[in-house]
């Protein structure tokens, strides 16, 4: 039983060891392990403040990242609209320039069949005054094959010019 009751030479020098270990580790062990577990607890707390740094980089990061999308989303709309503009107004130039084209087309195809027209019509009057022709001198040929017919004639057209 001595275990459970200790005898008080036992307890001094128990105390005694006890007191010059608590002393050697205050002198030379207490100040570095407690330095080392501030220095761990500055490094943990640094840590923690970049990753919040960091966080709050990415943030804005983001956000910047989602600002410049919204920019460039906005900027091919833009692009987009005038290039379907662009395509617009082309198409309805050539449009006009096809229209105005066909005009003038239509306007030369008139006035090429008025001027044909008139050829056809001056040659038809020709043919006509030519034919006219051909008919009076064959006509006054038989008509005037008589020499009576011939006198006859001669004094109507003298009886004709006197009287102008």
């Amino acid at each position: 039983m001595e275990l459970v009751s200790p005898g008080i030479g036992l307890i001094f020098w128990m105390t005694l060891s006890f007191a010059i270990l608590l002393w050697i580790l205050a002198k030379f062990a207490w100040k570095p392990i407690l330095k080392a577990l501030k220095d761990r607890e500055n490094t943990i707390e640094h840590s923690l403040l970049a990753a919040v740094q960091v966080d709050e980089k990415m943030k804005a990061l983001e956000s910047e990242y989602e600002e410049l999308l919204s920019q460039a989303k906005d900027e091919r709309d833009e692009i987009l609209q005038e290039a379907r503009t662009i395509k617009n107004s082309i198409i309805d130039e050539a449009g006009k320039k096809a229209s105005e084209e066909a005009d003038r087309i239509l306007e030369s195809a008139k006035e090429s069949i008025h001027n044909e027209k008139k050829a056809v019509m001056t040659g038809l009057k020709n043919q006509l005054a030519q034919l006219s022709i051909d008919i009076a001198e064959k006509l006054l040929r038989e008509e005037l094959s008589k020499t009576e017919n011939q006198k006859e004639l001669v004094k109507k057209l003298i009886n004709e010019a006197r009287l102008n």
